[in-house]
């Protein structure tokens, strides 16, 4: 059988309608949004399927929103018999770890739909509208990326590798003045160019350390499992199954780097040939065949994705 691994991804993947069609194919997929739903006490599903679009993209409706649509896409799959326990990892982008989690049985559904509520509030709140900024730097390796945010930071605000999501696709984050003096000194390390992002708060750096805090709290009141197959954790790019390794991963995820292209290269390293994206859109997908060129990705997103993978892994 194919040796592949089940991916998940984060914020920026939304738009309106996902999993629609999957909850009208599958009870199983239905019962998810169903299950969020009651555990927010909102009709979220009424908004991913016809709402607006702007309030969907508000942090804390976005995070748990993305959830569903991934851990229903699961749930329609393995009732061709394919689920996380036939993968050999599972790995989420950000928000997409709790998806992953939820997904592989780590930590239950309800309360996952709970807790990336609180996250999507704590990282909304953490810092005053207007003070941080993210920008994405094109054609950067790591080590410029490093030297451009000792630059910005020369005003003393923070300034910090947020994703590390692909060769030449970095992103950095951190207090709005000290970003947009690294993005004007994109020459200075030799990088092509800098673009500030659309983003209403600087997220994984160190101005997050209340968001980590709140997240602390929130974390230690839920019961979180060994996962079906370890889950590969953003802030290591490591394997683990550890409950306690999770719980303190997550919380470092918080104000730490997104090491996606080292999570992808570890695949890569074991022997993964596939990859499936669970969920909306194919951004991980995408972005991973510029890591791993020899890794094939699928999507998992409407009944005839389901239908096809379920083909291709039977």
């Amino acid at each position: 059988m194919t040796k592949f691994a089940f991916i998940f991804p984060g914020q920026g993947s939304q738009f309106i309608g996902m999993g629609k069609d999957l909850a009208a194919a599958y009870p199983e997929a239905r019962e998810v949004f169903e299950t969020v739903d009651a555990a927010l006490h909102q009709d979220l599903s009424k908004l991913i399927w016809e709402g607006d679009e702007e309030e969907l993209k508000l942090t804390a409706n976005t995070q748990p929103a993305l959830m569903a649509v991934s851990v229903a896409a699961i749930r329609a799959l393995q009732t061709h018999g394919i689920g996380p326990d036939k993968a050999a990892f599972v790995a989420g982008h950000s928000l997409g770890e709790y998806s992953a989690l939820a997904a592989s049985g780590a930590i239950e559904l309800a309360d996952a739909a709970r807790i990336l509520r609180i996250r999507g509030n704590a990282m909304q709140a953490a810092v005053p509208p207007g003070e941080g900024a993210m920008a994405a730097l094109l054609g950067a390796t790591p080590e410029q990326a490093v030297s451009l945010c000792e630059l910005g930071r020369a005003d003393g605000g923070a300034c910090e590798i947020a994703n590390d999501n692909a060769p030449g696709q970095i992103v950095i984050s951190g207090a709005k003045a000290a970003v947009e003096l690294a993005a004007s000194k994109t020459g200075e390390v030799g990088i092509k160019k800098a673009m500030m992002l659309p983003v209403s708060a600087p997220f994984h750096c160190s101005m997050m350390q209340p968001a980590a805090d709140e997240m602390m709290k929130a974390l230690s009141d839920i019961e979180i499992k060994a996962p079906s197959v370890p889950l590969i954790a953003n802030v290591t790019a490591e394997p683990t199954s550890d409950p306690v390794a999770i719980r303190k991963h997550l919380i470092e995820q918080v104000c730490g780097q997104v090491r996606w292209r080292e999570s992808v290269e570890f695949m890569a390293a074991q022997g993964i040939e596939l990859t499936v994206e669970a969920g909306a859109g194919k951004v991980l997908s995408v972005m991973n065949r510029r890591t791993a060129k020899d890794i094939e990705g699928l999507t998992l997103g409407t009944p005839e994705d389901i239908e096809s993978v379920a083909k291709r892994l039977g």
